[in-house]
């Protein structure tokens, strides 16, 4: 199998795709003024306690509080706590923390009111970004992520992946990083750490140790709330957990970006830097790479994946419902049982695929095709869980029901992805009544003549539909050329596969669109 990465960055948002053997496997959107991120550290107060809950609200700056439960707060929290307070109250000189003392652990049954009290300055990180109409879910339990590594101050312990199946390995990196991790600190060693030396292993922890001493000395001079540690970039968070020796390409449209990520891939894999590399296609990055035409059908309520079958996918605030239909899929010849196999094999395949697509969490519930013997439900058990395990997140599936019901539990820590795949009628606006098609491209040309003669503006692209890009390069004297030689000889046609059938964009040379979209009279 082989990856790539693709990311498409524009003004307003990032999208970062995950592509395995061409096709489209894990997609994430970003707005580019995005306030919240996981693994963001904050120092926040403490706003209202919830002894029924055992729990607290805690200002971070966002709008609405952010939540921490008792058992978030981690088994050294007293620790942490008291070394916040001394670093608040001395603002020269930054305490080591392994001159730091370690307190008796936090009581796993106490109450909330034991150790928070409204007003109180607390260290804190995000664990869920803000879903619906709920703040941001927080742990006090700080810990810096790296590619081998996670860092977790005042731990003390050193912990292996229960992946690493070898015992002699799990020895090995226990005793390594025991021997190499400064005073108070815990490290968990991550799957991808199996075989790496301890060159690489010990740059990475000094790394992360370095964050944690930037953090402190950012945590001196702030005031409240403050944001103390901002968590990567999240291409580079991504590429972080996922980056493996089957990655072929990474492809980025945008400098900046390509240089934070040829920067890092140079740093934990200095062999496959060469694979990162700056898109400058004149069509959308999405679309060369048949992104675009993806997401178009793998979006939306009704999703189809072999023969005619189909799923329906509805969503509500905690739950995930997935029908699976046969549709006008023929029967098979050894009849309606292996029929329904068939169908329902195929269809976890889809399943699997969406979850991660969709970054779906929560509770998950397929209705599969009913089958009456238990060994073809086995089948199908078994199918989900093996199609399961290249899923990052955790997740939990159960066999299937006696009404033929499966259910899934997945980790969910930021909202489910959702892009709608209908598109807005570009001309009439929700109206119903457009003016005449044939017309189009003379409102086309009407808005080149604007933008020549009133706007001044001579070399710029025109973003259309791919059929309407068709049509006007059509011919050995075509519109496009006619055009060219009448208006503005520069300009560029871009077939834009995003855009809907009548809908038409205008960039400058800068790439920054302008907007032509209104009726402009031309006098």
């Amino acid at each position: 199998m082989t990856s790539e990465l693709v990311v498409d960055v524009q003004p307003k948002e990032v999208s970062i795709a995950v592509l395995e053997d061409k096709r489209l496997m894990e997609l994430q959107k970003e707005a580019r003024n995005i306030s919240f991120s996981v693994g963001d550290i904050y120092l926040g107060r403490v706003k209202k306690l919830l002894p029924g809950l055992n729990a607290a609200f805690v200002d971070v700056g966002y709008e609405k509080d952010a939540f921490l439960h008792y058992l978030d707060l981690g088994a050294q929290f007293s620790s942490c706590s008291k070394f916040v307070k001394q670093t608040l109250s001395d603002k020269k000189h930054v305490l080591p923390i392994s001159k730091a003392k370690i307190l008796p652990e936090i009581d796993k049954d106490g109450t909330i009111g034991d150790v928070l009290k409204v007003g109180q300055e607390v260290l804190v990180q995000i664990a869920k970004e803000p879903i619906s109409s709920k703040g941001p879910r927080l742990t006090a339990e700080i810990s810096f992520a790296g590619r081998y590594l996670v860092l977790i101050p005042f731990a003390d312990k050193v912990s292996v992946s229960q992946k690493i199946k070898s015992s002699e390995e799990k020895a090995r990196l226990r005793q390594l990083i025991q021997s190499i991790k400064p005073k108070n600190f815990g490290v968990i060693v991550r799957t991808v750490a199996e075989g790496k030396r301890v060159a690489e292993l010990d740059n990475e922890l000094k790394t992360l140790v370095k964050c944690w001493e930037d953090a402190l000395l950012k945590l001196q001079k702030s005031q409240l709330p403050a944001l103390i540690f901002e968590e990567t970039a999240r291409t580079v968070g991504l590429l972080r957990d996922i980056f493996n020796p089957s990655f072929a390409h990474i492809h980025v449209n945008d400098e900046e970006v390509y240089q934070q990520i040829y920067n890092y891939v140079s740093l934990i894999a200095p062999e496959c830097k060469d694979i990162v590399k700056l898109y400058k296609g004149e069509l959308p990055i999405f679309d060369n790479f048949a992104i675009t035409k993806q997401i178009k059908g793998s979006f939306g309520k009704t999703v189809s994946f072999k023969s005619g079958a189909y799923l329906i996918i509805e969503h509500t605030e905690a739950l995930h419902v997935i029908d699976v239909n046969s549709g006008n899929r023929y029967k098979s010849a050894d009849g309606q049982e292996s029929n329904a196999l068939d169908v329902n094999m195929y269809a976890a395949e889809e399943i699997a695929r969406q979850l991660r697509l969709r970054d779906m969490g929560g509770i998950i519930v397929i209705d599969y095709i009913d089958m009456q013997l238990a060994d073809n439900r086995q089948k199908l058990y078994d199918r989900m869980r093996e199609l399961m395990q290249q899923d990052r997140a955790k997740h939990n599936i159960l066999p299937l029901s006696k009404f033929g019901l499966m259910q899934i539990t997945r980790q969910r820590v930021r909202p489910a992805l959702d892009i709608a795949t209908a598109e807005t009628c570009p001309t009439c606006y929700g109206k119903g009544e457009i003016k005449p098609s044939i017309l189009f491209t003379d409102r086309l040309e009407d808005k080149i003549a604007y933008l020549v003669h009133k706007l001044r503006v001579t070399r710029f692209s025109l973003h259309v539909h791919p059929f309407i890009a068709a049509y006007i390069n059509k011919g050995f004297f075509s519109l496009k050329w006619q055009w060219r030689f009448k208006y503005a000889f520069r300009f560029k046609l871009i077939p834009n596969q995003s855009l809907a059938f009548l809908e038409y964009r205008f960039y400058d040379r800068e790439g920054t669109e302008i907007d032509l979209k209104e009726e402009i009279e031309i006098k």
